[in-house]
């Protein structure tokens, strides 16, 4: 617990942020794996058909799911959720980060047409 509480720092959590264009940039260069952090029952509303979906509660528990050659992209909604998961992540040290503008912004800018900016195929 203290490490991660050592995480929960401006300077930290800065590292740990990323935008939703370097997110795309990295997921299709093969560098990153994006994490559904959200409930079940908040996935059945709507999700995404890419990365993996573990609610972040149950996160300690299927750290063996999560791939170890890649960056772990932490996501929720917003960010609120993502941010802890990503220090969590961080604190027993598996290097991770979270969406700034969270799932929503990915939807936004992958809407329509842009949907083919990122690389589904290569997975």
């Amino acid at each position: 617990m203290e490490n991660f509480i050592k995480q929960l720092v401006p300077k930290k959590m800065s590292e740990y942020r990323l935008k939703t264009n370097d997110f795309i940039e990295m997921y299709n260069d093969g560098e990153v794996e994006i994490v559904d952090i959200r409930m079940d029952f908040e996935v059945k509303v709507w999700q995404l058909n890419f990365g993996l979906q573990i609610p972040a509660n149950e996160l300690p528990d299927n750290l063996n799911k999560l791939p170890q050659d890649k960056i772990i992209v932490c996501a929720c909604p917003k960010s609120d959720r993502s941010i802890m998961a990503s220090a969590y992540l961080n604190s027993i040290g598996i290097e991770a980060k979270y969406l700034a503008d969270g799932m929503l912004d990915v939807m936004e800018k992958l809407k329509g047409g842009m949907a083919k900016s990122i690389d589904l195929d290569n997975r």
